[in-house]
């Protein structure tokens, strides 16, 4: 069970009587730039209520905690377990009804140095790539008067060295971003009246640890565990030491009010939005009453890092456990996660974020955010060092430093092979996801009011370097820039990681166009006139998007050509989603649901399996029949013990991009908008009785209830936006 606030995550469960956590934090990214769990607590109560024939644990959504009780007939035991979402500390209180010894253990596989072999080198950004005897170092943990002191630092030798030596940005090596450098994480657990008692060693699903412990000083009826988190890059441990203390003594400062603001905050997180399915006939049975449960849940599990210094990954978040529960054949340590730790996969990473718009959670789309403008000048070098022109060259398998994967780049590179490349058959010329979170950037805007002047030179980046980029490449097969319509050539593309070598993708087609246009509509304290006149200029040299046909239908194509397809995605039906140029209430509706009904790679390519799409597309189409089977499919019962646990799709467990593309699908089923225009149940089955409360541009909020096929309230804030609702169920 998922508990968190914050930055941090703990996985939670009771097994034999004892009381077992993970706990997790953003942005925690040893060497080989894996994202490490911080460690296990164990908490043994004697004598043991928990092993009684009573027993309960329960996550309490509305103020974030989970509360476990247990009892054996003679005696009761409740623990309360929470994270501060303002403070990086968490806690877990005890309280039993008669006197109780309590122990606590720090469990760490990281007591020595682990050798990665084979697969489990895919926990870390070196992947199938990893240099011959590659190791996950070990952690310090030592006892520090009763108290368990804790922490990893990285060395001096990482993989950001190893990438920009492999892809020749030594030159400019000292003005890039490294965020692993001197990163130091860790924190110290405590307990009043608690004493250390020793260490032992075990084994845990086939891992060996060590256990520092503490013991209660004499049997107790209360017991509270504090365990505070601290980190920062930093040369020297006593200056991490001497940070940590800072924010130890803090804590004593402002005790008495945190646990009422992280109620607070959570109470004000629910009531933002919410999407409740059969709110009067609750039966965890059915599959719908499951959809609207599970989106809640997973809400919340994303709510569990809203402050992090990194965003939450799509491949696991900050609740990943043993892999061998998700695959058998991964016997390793509680560290892993396919694909990567600080690594992105842009196309996935979206999915997890785009959902925050109608939810309200624009707060939680900044460390996103900062993702990219923390590496927006590493990805500008490497425009000026390949190529010598302008722009960001941001790639879709993109490190937390800006730079190509170290084994997706390519260690087995042809002789004079563009040094800018991913030498890849699935990533090669795809540089425009990143589009997608200039686009949210735009949405965050338009949907709060809020500036967001500070993203506009990364937008500007980004379009600069397709501007210059394609026309450099057009330069180096003949004499002309552009063709002969004035248009940028936009060959060698990509269509996502499907269709490749493509002439005119339409990802990038639609994707340039909705961005600019969307920039050019900006009010002018956005941009001066120049800046106005270049975008403007730019747009006029997009291309069309191609179109093609089945069954003698029109349909929109995913590029005018293309060499080969080599995933399976469905980039022709991208300016339905994300580039809404096609949907409910637009124009030429027909062509894209053509395109969804008869193209026959969207036909065979279909599925709700992780990242896939067709939910939203099914959605953002108005077929409501086909958006409730895919929906339901998606956000059901994952089949594991926490419900929404989905995976491992084609990534990890929890994956995080097949909740997040399930929460746009519900979404877009409730609500669509079309700049100032809101769709009411657009695509929502009318026998699906529902109370929403979404989000829509102007600051707009939409609350809603839907019963026995009618519409029974309607709350528009500001009021005034009500002229703008169309309700699609008349």
């Amino acid at each position: 069970m998922p508990c968190g606030g914050g930055d941090i995550g703990l996985n939670v469960w009771v097994e034999n009587g004892d009381l077992l956590m993970y706990f997790s934090r953003s942005g925690t990214f040893d060497e080989n730039n894996t994202l490490l769990k911080l460690g296990r607590i164990r908490v043994h109560l004697t004598p043991n209520p928990l092993e009684g024939k009573i027993f309960k644990q329960e996550l309490v959504l509305n103020e974030g905690y989970i509360n476990i009780t247990g009892s054996d007939g003679k005696q009761a035991a409740r623990i309360n377990i929470r994270a501060d979402v303002f403070n990086p500390v968490f806690y877990i209180d005890i309280n039993s009804d008669k006197p109780l010894t309590v122990k606590t253990s720090y469990e760490s596989w990281r007591y020595r140095d682990n050798q990665m072999k084979g697969r489990e080198n895919n926990q870390s950004s070196w992947k199938f790539a990893a240099p011959a005897n590659t190791l996950t170092y070990a952690d310090s943990v030592n006892f520090v008067n009763n108290t368990i002191s804790f922490y990893h630092h990285n060395r001096d030798s990482t993989v950001f060295d190893a990438a920009v030596k492999q892809q020749g940005m030594q030159a400019v090596k000292g003005e890039m971003y490294n965020p692993l450098k001197n990163l130091t994480f860790g924190g110290v657990m405590s307990g009043k009246n608690m004493v250390a008692v020793g260490t032992n060693n075990g084994t845990y699903n086939k891992t060996q640890f060590k256990a520092w412990q503490l013991q209660s000083s004499k049997p107790v009826k209360q017991q509270a565990i504090q365990v505070t988190l601290y980190t920062k890059q930093c040369a020297a441990i006593k200056t991490w030491q001497a940070g940590l203390q800072q924010v130890l003594e803090k804590l004593a400062q402002t005790s008495a009010t945190a646990k009422q603001k992280t109620i607070d905050w959570w109470h004000q997180y629910w009531q933002r939005s919410f999407i409740d399915i059969e709110p009067d006939n609750p039966q965890p049975d059915s599959a719908n009453w499951q959809v609207g449960r599970n989106y809640q849940l997973f809400r919340y599990m994303l709510g569990c890092n809203a402050y992090g210094t990194s965003p939450t990954k799509f491949n696991g978040g900050l609740f990943t456990f043993d892999p061998s529960y998700t695959d058998t054949l991964y016997k390793f340590t509680p560290d892993f996660r396919n694909w990567g730790g600080g690594l992105a996969t842009a196309q996935n990473q979206r999915l997890v974020y785009f959902p925050m718009l109608k939810s309200g959670d624009w707060d939680m789309l900044k460390p996103q955010f900062d993702f990219y403008l923390k590496t927006l000048h590493n990805a500008e070098l490497r425009s000026k060092v390949y190529w010598n022109h302008k722009g960001a060259s941001f790639t879709e398998q993109i490190e937390n430093f800006g730079l190509p994967n170290y084994a997706e780049y390519g260690t087995k590179r042809p002789a004079g092979y563009d040094k800018g490349m991913e030498y890849n058959a699935w990533l090669e010329y795809e540089w425009d996801t990143v589009f997608q979170f200039c686009l949210m950037m735009l949405d965050e805007g338009q949907y709060s009011g809020k500036s967001i002047s500070k993203y506009i030179p990364f937008m500007e980046s980004c379009l600069t370097f397709y501007s210059e980029h394609y026309q450099y490449l057009a330069k180096q097969r003949g004499s002309k820039p552009l063709n002969g319509n004035g248009q940028l050539v936009l060959y060698p593309g990509s269509a996502a990681e499907t269709y490749k070598m493509t002439y005119n993708s339409t990802t990038t087609i639609a994707a340039l166009k909705t961005i600019l246009s969307r920039l050019l509509e900006l009010p002018n304290n956005y941009m001066n006139a120049e800046s106005r006149t270049r975008w403007a200029t730019m747009l006029a040299q997009i291309p069309p998007i191609a179109f093609s046909s089945f069954n003698g239908k029109q349909t929109i194509a995913p590029a005018q050509l293309w060499e080969r397809i080599n995933n399976q995605e469905t980039p022709q039906l991208y300016p339905v989603f994300p580039w809404h140029i096609y949907g409910v209430g637009k124009p030429d509706l027909q062509t894209a649901i053509n395109t969804y009904l008869y193209d026959t790679d969207a036909i065979k390519f279909r599925s709700h399996v992780g990242w896939k799409q067709d939910n939203i597309f099914a959605a953002d189409l108005g077929l409501t029949a086909e958006a409730a089977r895919l929906n339901t499919l998606k956000l059901k019962d994952s089949g594991r013990r926490f419900p929404a646990f989905w995976g491992p799709g084609f990534d990890w467990t929890p994956d995080h991009n097949w909740g997040g593309s399930g929460m746009i699908g519900l979404q877009e089923m409730l609500l669509q908008t079309d700049d100032k225009k809101i769709y009411l149940f657009p695509a929502w089955p009318a026998t699906w009785d529902v109370h929403f409360k979404l989000r829509a541009p102007y600051n707009t909020t939409i609350e809603a209830t839907l019963k026995g096929g009618k519409l029974t309230s309607l709350k528009v804030l500001p009021e005034e936006r009500i002229k703008d609702v169309m309700n699609m169920l008349k």
